[in-house]
């Protein structure tokens, strides 16, 4: 074999080795096409632009319901969640993008739950609730918005742990480092970024089931549930705090009564 031939079948490796990868992922997939395409974008997106690195796999069996969350820096904070599983994870998200004309249509194909910032949100809750009891996995923001400030996290909200406690399923803590955001939806994808998921153990809420309506106690469970996140921070000495009942986003930040 001459050296030119040599050339000729590693150059045609070269290329056919990740149209073959690519391949046998797309065969292998658990999502139906328009989904694994999307995966295979934010795979690709997360590894090469954002260099997404995690300190473990979604700890969380195959099958089971968890709620998951998460500290909110950037607008595209589901995507490295999403890169650590192969199970979809359904974010509860303003109903406003879901609606918006240039990627309402992306957020309905992730499957995302509508919700309503500025108050309850009953019907989306219990989308939540029913998803999570179902063995599925639902995605949530306690911040409620984009944290702009110099705060580890700003005021929560317990919702998460009420849909939890009401679903029968664990609270998984995640802290992410390095999240890229310039002020607007589109800007990290003109940013690189070095990005580190950090996943706690799951947190049982199980011996709390006779209490599902206790939001004071879902409160303190939230702020336990954000000491943990704090921990995965590397602060351990934070001091979560609680929104008021009177909560609502303003700008990229948030403001409650206590």
């Amino acid at each position: 074999m001459t050296s030119d031939q040599t050339a000729v079948i590693f150059l045609l490796f070269v290329v056919a080795a990740p149209v073959l990868w690519a391949a046998i992922g797309f065969l292998q997939s658990p999502f139906p096409p328009l989904k694994t395409c999307l995966y295979f974008a934010n795979l690709l997106l997360t590894r090469l632009l954002w260099s997404a690195g995690s300190n473990r796999r979604l700890p969380v069996d195959a099958g089971q319901g968890a709620v998951i969350i998460s500290n909110h820096r950037s607008s595209v904070d589901p995507f490295f969640l999403q890169w650590t599983t192969r199970r979809l994870i359904h974010w509860m998200v303003a109903r406003e993008y879901c609606e918006h004309l240039a990627f309402g249509w992306f957020l309905r194909a992730c499957e995302v739950i509508p919700v309503n910032r500025g108050g309850i949100d009953t019907e989306s809750t219990k989308r939540a609730i029913r998803r999570a009891r179902r063995g599925e996995l639902v995605g949530m923001f306690p911040e409620g918005r984009i944290n702009c400030t110099d705060d580890l996290l700003t005021s929560l909200r317990p919702g998460a742990i009420m849909v939890a406690m009401r679903a029968g399923v664990p609270i998984i803590p995640c802290y992410l480092q390095g999240a890229p955001y310039r002020g607007t939806a589109a800007s990290p994808f003109f940013m690189r970024a070095k990005v580190r998921v950090f996943y706690g153990d799951p947190i049982d809420l199980s011996e709390f089931r006779d209490r599902l309506n206790d939001r004071v106690l879902a409160g303190e469970l939230m702020v336990r549930c954000a000491r943990v996140l704090a921990s995965l921070a590397g602060d351990a000495d934070f001091q979560p705090r609680l929104a008021g009942r009177h909560w609502k986003p303003v700008g990229d930040q948030v403001t409650g009564r206590m």
